[in-house]
């Protein structure tokens, strides 16, 4: 099984095309094979490897025909969320169209199973709760009490991600060359990110606070107490507190911020992850009286209707029908 593009042939290029002299047909393939495979992201790439390995585990070949999909999806109809199985059909037609066969994905047998299991099975896409500034500034508090090393690196995580609408990715990808202080804050330059695949860098300024939280004295703080200079901003931390050498791995934001939470006593932890951070920034700077296009520019999301939807969850009770008809009535 293999999840890279097929190299057609290519005559050697002379005089330097792809560099100078002369390449060699495998270099040539190679070169082809990098370039193929850094047009798709390293996540959508796991995504895709994971889901045809799942597909074969159940019994499926490759190449594959309808009749095999439409079984497969059969399968695990009442098992796999609908927008789950969408995702192996996209992986598997990726992989058929990208080896050179027929997509048995995109027939209208297929489709309309996958249209009628929606109907039959689909429920809500379960979201995570957003985190208010309040909440985080309880766990802010109580981070700043503990004045361990994990506690300066976790604050520091925590209220970057909140106040930069980061996501888990580009907080675990920081590097120190990233980040530069002005009078006003911190401005954070953001290499490459999902919204920006071509590497053209995102710029995020974060200014000064001066409640509980201020996201660009914390990390300072931890970069101080760390003596990190260079490298990986956000590093692991072992049981005896010693300091790792590696950055830490995108998923341990979920388990820092459960933590976290945890600790600060908040009863809603399942509901948590890494996007509650995104979440709670959108929903409490609108509350705040931030305006849709910079709620949009701080979070870098791309569609109008992602930060339309944070807005709606920020206001169901402000802005509420049912609220005007029921304020001002009395027994």
């Amino acid at each position: 099984m293999s999840d890279k593009l097929p190299s057609p042939e290519i005559t050697p290029v002379i005089g330097g095309t792809l560099g100078a002299g002369t390449l060699l047909p495998a270099e040539v393939e190679a070169a082809h094979s990098n370039f193929l495979a850094a047009a798709t992201s390293e996540n959508t790439r796991r995504t895709y490897r994971s889901a045809i390995r799942h597909f074969m585990a159940w019994g499926g070949v490759l190449p594959a025909d309808e009749n095999a999909v439409i079984r497969y999806l059969l399968a695990h109809a009442s098992s796999l969320n609908v927008r789950t199985l969408a995702l192996r059909l996209t992986a598997l037609s990726q992989w058929h169209l990208y080896q050179g066969f027929a997509d048995p994905t995109g027939t209208p047998t297929v489709r309309k199973t996958l249209k009628g299991i929606g109907r039959t099975h689909g429920r809500p896409k379960k979201q995570a709760k957003a985190l208010p500034i309040e909440d985080l500034e309880k766990i802010i508090v109580k981070l700043d009490s503990a004045d361990t090393l994990k506690a300066k690196r976790d604050s520091a995580v925590l209220q970057l991600g909140f106040f930069g609408g980061f996501r888990r990715s580009e907080l675990a990808g920081l590097q120190v060359s990233d980040l530069a202080w002005e009078p006003d804050g911190l401005i954070v330059t953001l290499q490459r990110s999902k919204t920006d695949q071509q590497g053209q860098g995102i710029v995020k300024a974060i200014p000064y606070g001066a409640g509980p939280c201020c996201p660009a004295t914390a990390l300072r703080g931890w970069l101080e107490s760390s003596g990190i200079g260079d490298g990986a901003v956000f590093r692991s931390i072992n049981k005896w507190a010693m300091l790792g050498e590696h950055a830490i791995h995108p998923a341990s934001i979920n388990t820092i911020l459960a933590d976290c939470a945890s600790m600060a006593g908040l009863d809603y932890v399942p509901d948590l992850s890494s996007h509650s951070l995104r979440r709670g920034m959108a929903t409490s700077a609108y509350r705040a009286g931030a305006d849709f296009r910079d709620i949009k520019r701080q979070g870098g999301w791309r569609h109008d209707g992602t930060v339309q939807g944070y807005i709606e969850e920020a206001s169901r009770f402000e802005e509420n029908a049912a609220g005007h008809l029921l304020k001002g009535r009395t027994r």
